[in-house]
C-alpha cells in the first residue's frame, strides 16, 4: 500500500519497505505512522505471535519457515530497502534480514529491542527509556496515525454519529488490563463517578473502549452513555476514533496507554489523565513532561482550560529515520553500524 506522504520528512516515495510485527495494534500502528509520513511503499509482514520461539525473543531464533529465501513466510520475497519493526518477537526477524542482505536493507526498530543499540541501523525510543547510542533517537511522545490532515478532514466533514451531540464534547479513551496493571473495582468505580460528574456538568461523552477493557467496566460505561445521551462505539460501523479526537473540546484518557496519550496531545485539545495507581513508572515520566508543556492535567470529573501547541513526534522521528537512511545509502560498503551477531541460541533445523 502507498498512502500519501505527510510532513517535512516526506520524500522517500517509491522506496520499498516492510513493516514487521506480530500484529499487535500498538506496535504496528507506530510503524505505519512512520511509513506513511515518509511516503514509503510498504507491506505489512506479520510474524507468528504464539509458539515456543516467541518465548525466546528477542534473543532466540526465528521460525525457520518464516525466514529469508523461503517461498512463503514473513521474510519471503525480494528484500526491501527499509525494514521497520517493533515488538520483541520482531527482533530476531530484523536480525535475520540484516544477515541475509549483508546489511544492505536499512533496519529501523521502534522502542527498545532489549538487545543493545547496535541491533538496528536506527532505533527510536521514548525519552523515558534508558537506551542511548549514536543511532538512537528519542522524543517525549510516540509515533502514531493521528495526523493533522486526518484531524482537519474529520472536522471538515463531521461524523454524523457525533455531530448531533451537544457541546461541550469530551472524547473518553478507555484502555484496560495489561502486564503492568489490572483495573480494580475501586478504579472502575472512581472512573465512572468522575465521568458521571463530567456528564452532569453538561458535557457529552464520546467513548471508545479497548479489547483489554474489563467487561464490568465496559457494561457500566455502556449504561452511563445510554443514560446521559452520549455515544459509545460498540465496534460496529466505521471506527470513529479520529472523529472523536477531532470534535472533542477535551480528551479524557486512562493512564495505562502511553500511545493513546500521545495521540490525544497531537490534537491541541486539553488532555485529562485518569490516573491508575499502578501506572508504569516510566510512563509517569512522559506524563510529567506533558504536564510541564501545559498539555495535560489530572482528570477530576470536570473540564480544564489548557492551551498548548499540538505535540506530535511522528514527523520528527520520520525525519531522523530518513536522514539515517540517506547516510546508510551514501556510506561505502562495510562502513555502516556493526551488525549485531550476538545470538546464544542455535538455529533449529526445519522439521520435515
Amino acid at each position: 500500500m502507498t498512502p500519501p506522504a505527510r510532513g517535512p520528512a516526506a520524500g522517500l516515495s517509491g522506496t520499498r519497505a516492510w513493516i514487521v510485527t506480530d500484529g499487535k495494534a500498538g506496535d504496528e500502528n507506530q510503524c505505519v505512522g512512520i511509513a506513511e509520513t515518509l511516503g514509503l511503499d510498504y507491506e505489512l509482514r506479520r510474524i507468528p505471535a504464539n509458539g515456543v520461539l516467541g518465548w525466546t525473543a528477542p534473543w532466540g531464533p526465528i521460525d525457520p519457515r518464516q525466514g529469508p529465501h523461503r517461498s512463503r513466510g514473513a521474510l519471503s520475497g525480494t528484500a526491501p530497502d527499509i525494514l521497520i519493526a517493533s515488538g520483541r518477537r520482531a527482533v530476531p526477524y530484523l536480525r535475520a534480514m540484516r544477515r541475509a542482505t549483508g546489511g544492505r536493507t536499512f533496519t529501523a526498530f521502534l522502542k527498545d529491542p532489549r538487545t543493545g543499540h547496535d541491533s538496528a541501523d536506527f532505533i527510536w525510543v521514548p525519552d523515558y527509556d534508558d537506551l542511548r547510542g549514536p543511532n538512537v533517537f528519542t522524543t517525549l511522545t510516540a509515533p502514531h496515525l493521528v495526523t493533522a490532515a486526518r484531524i482537519a478532514a474529520a472536522r471538515a466533514a463531521p461524523d454524523p454519529r457525533l455531530a448531533g451531540l451537544g457541546k461541550p464534547r469530551a472524547a473518553v479513551l478507555i484502555g484496560g488490563n495489561s502486564r503492568h496493571l489490572n483495573y480494580r473495582k475501586a478504579d472502575m468505580g472512581r472512573l465512572l463517578d468522575d465521568l458521571r460528574k463530567l456528564s452532569a456538568s453538561g458535557c457529552r461523552l464520546m467513548v471508545t473502549v479497548s479489547r483489554r477493557t474489563p467487561d464490568p467496566l465496559r457494561e457500566a460505561v455502556r449504561a452511563l452513555v445510554a443514560e446521559t445521551g452520549g455515544f459509545l462505539w460498540d465496534g460496529t460501523g466505521e471506527n470513529p476514533y479520529v472523529a472523536m479526537l477531532a470534535l472533542a473540546d477535551a480528551i479524557v484518557v486512562t493512564s495505562d496507554s502511553a500511545n493513546m496519550v500521545s495521540e490525544a496531545v497531537s490534537t491541541g485539545a486539553p488532555v485529562l489523565l485518569f490516573d491508575l495507581p499502578r501506572t508504569y513508572i516510566r510512563h509517569r515520566r512522559m506524563f510529567a513532561g506533558l504536564a510541564i508543556a501545559g498539555a495535560l492535567r489530572p482528570f477530576a470529573g470536570r473540564l480544564e482550560a489548557l492551551s498548548y501547541k499540538p505535540i506530535d513526534a511522528t514527523p520528527r522521528i520520520a525525519a531522523a529515520l530518513a536522514e539515517s537512511f540517506a547516510a546508510h545509502r551514501a556510506a561505502p560498503a562495510g562502513t555502516g553500524p556493526r551488525e549485531d551477531t550476538r545470538t546464544p541460541w542455535p538455529t533449529p533445523t526445519p522439521s520435515s
